[in-house]
């Protein structure tokens, strides 16, 4: 039931209370004069909202994608007009390329000020059209309801995603009346028996199947349930890029990642599949080695395609059986499945050990060994740490030698973003604050969203930062090392003192130079009980961990 709420209001506050009415219980913003009205309906509900300022608008959009994933709501992003709109649209194409279910509201110019090129006017359905699941401005108080509702039902719902409210002043600062409407719930489609009869016909009869996991959308329960489909059939599984905590990696039938930098006896198995069961990935670039695994847009493999989004099945690749469906409905019928598994069970033994021989991390130059970290981290953390991170070469170590155990230990970009790691951990630590989180970023990774590191501070949250610095571009100069030999230009970098910039923020810092000071510094920032930065000095030779500079 919802008030009726005969009397005028502002605008700005039947926003905030449709923030309400949708359960958002935080709202991350960069404050702009554009929505004032908003932040005070806000304020109004303070014991209800918790409204987390933060230093700059991509890492407030960011913030809001790492909520989405985490909690399977809309997260909310407030912005202003103009520079701010434009600063939180990384997160925005950020959140569409991730399935993220995402909320950005943008104060506007007044409606008296349109087609004027009005100061920071912006027209942002044209600039967020063809990035965002919808964009949209609400002109008429009466309505603000109605708009919100559907904001929320449309991110959440099919494939979530990000979507724009432009939000002009006029509508904010004005007065008027407006019927609230209840709280907007998320539909999914499920698989018909017919598919799922078709499935089980086609894994009976294979002899080299294999399941890759990915995408959004999934829950505990969802990945419960393909556990007991894959166990029940002895089934070997593989994760698209940046999707890897979908499946424990301890787990005897997990065999590695399919990613960029595919392990090759990964990329031949796929080749050599004779049914591939995708359930929630796009198979997209990162996924399918440039759309060169699977032939392109007839595979060859018996494939079934598994998405909560209608427009996805049929994108690139015709399957042989596409199913439109969330996670948790196909997961859920899939469990039920059981075929004759001994043409393809003994070989996941094989799968198996060549992803362990992979994933054993190589000895590097310098006296900085990244893989016994990885060890450590792997031997040491709990099972529910959460693990974030950008883009860089960097995180090849994560990707490849970390083992996630759970779902929900992992927010990566899977659009390539740098700088998402530190305001993704904001994030975690605001959804989960008894949990562990960890932000990885390169050097240059780091210094794009470095400053949220004042919010992690301001709101008392013990994140442990690690910087792996090497002084450079490092992806960037390594492409540059193979196409142009010598021919060094703008990837060079000379960093701020990474402990000093921490100690500044009022956050604990120590440097790490040589691989047993790790565990010891780790620990010490650990016991700071407050965010803490680990700048671990790598050898600038090292660019991955099987390529050198030299």
């Amino acid at each position: 039931m919802t008030a009726e709420h005969p009397e005028a209001r502002l605008g700005g506050h039947i926003v905030a209370e449709a923030l309400r009415i949708n359960g958002v219980n935080t709202v991350f913003c960069v404050p702009g004069e554009s929505y004032l009205p908003l932040l005070d309906g806000l304020y109004e509900r303070r014991e209800q909202i918790r409204l987390i300022t933060c230093r700059h608008e991509s890492g407030a959009g960011f913030m809001a994608d790492a909520w989405g994933k985490l909690t399977g709501r809309p997260g909310v992003c407030l912005v202003t007009r103009g520079p701010g709109a434009c600063n939180a649209s990384i997160a925005v194409h950020n959140a569409a390329q991730d399935s993220s279910p995402m909320i950005l509201l943008v104060g506007q110019i007044g409606d008296d000020c349109v087609d004027r090129e009005a100061f920071q006017e912006v027209d942002y359905r044209r600039m967020f059209g063809s990035m965002a699941k919808w964009v949209t401005q609400i002109d008429r108080i009466d309505r603000i309801p109605e708009y919100m509702h559907r904001a929320f039902q449309t991110a959440m719902s099919g494939r979530p995603g990000p979507v724009v409210l432009a939000l002009p002043e006029n509508l904010l600062f004005g007065r008027g009346v407006a019927r609230d409407v209840g709280p907007a719930r998320a539909v999914q489609a499920s698989p018909a028996e017919d598919d799922m009869a078709h499935l089980k016909a086609l894994l009976a009869a294979a002899d080299r199947p294999l399941v890759i996991l990915g995408g959004a959308g999934w829950s505990d329960t969802a990945c419960i349930d393909m556990l007991g489909f894959v166990e029940a059939n002895h089934l070997p599984v593989a994760c698209a890029f940046r999707w890897q905590d979908l499946f424990d990696h301890r787990h005897p039938n997990y065999i590695g990642d399919a990613g960029l930098g595919i392990r090759p006896s990964l990329a031949k198995r796929i080749d050599a599949a004779d049914l591939l069961i995708v359930v929630g990935a796009r198979l997209g670039e990162a996924t399918s080695s440039g759309y060169t695994l699977i032939d392109v847009p007839q595979p060859k493999q018996a494939l079934v395609h598994v998405h909560a989004g209608n427009d996805e099945l049929g994108k690139v690749y015709r399957a042989e059986l596409p199913i439109n469906s969330g996670m948790a409905a196909f997961a859920e019928a899939a469990a039920d499945i059981r075929v004759d598994s001994s043409a393809w069970a003994d070989s996941v033994a094989d799968d198996r050990a060549e992803y362990l021989a992979h994933s054993t991390p190589p000895t590097v130059p310098g006296p900085l060994q990244m893989g016994e970290i990885m060890t450590w981290l792997n031997d040491t953390l709990p099972d529910d740490a959460i693990l974030t991170n950008g883009a860089g070469n960097y995180t090849i170590w994560l990707h490849r030698y970390f083992r996630y155990r759970r779902f929900h230990t992992q927010l990566a970009p899977t659009s390539g973003s740098m700088g998402y790691g530190v305001p993704a951990a904001v994030a975690a630590k605001l959804a989960h604050p008894e949990r562990q989180v960890i932000a990885w970023s390169g050097d240059g990774c780091f210094m794009m969203t470095g400053q949220e590191l004042a919010t992690a501070v301001q709101h008392d949250l013990a994140i442990i930062f690690i910087v792996v610095n090497n002084g450079m571009y490092g992806t960037i100069r390594m492409h540059q090392e193979k196409h142009y030999p010598g021919r060094v230009a703008a990837t060079a970098l000379k960093n701020p003192d990474f402990v000093a910039l921490a100690q500044a923020y009022g956050a604990y810092g120590e440097r790490v130079t040589e691989t047993a000071q790790f565990a010891p510094a780790f620990e010490r920032a650990q016991a700071a009980g407050k965010a803490a930065l680990i700048e671990l000095a790598l050898d600038p030779n090292v660019l991955t961990p099987t390529l050198r500079l030299s």
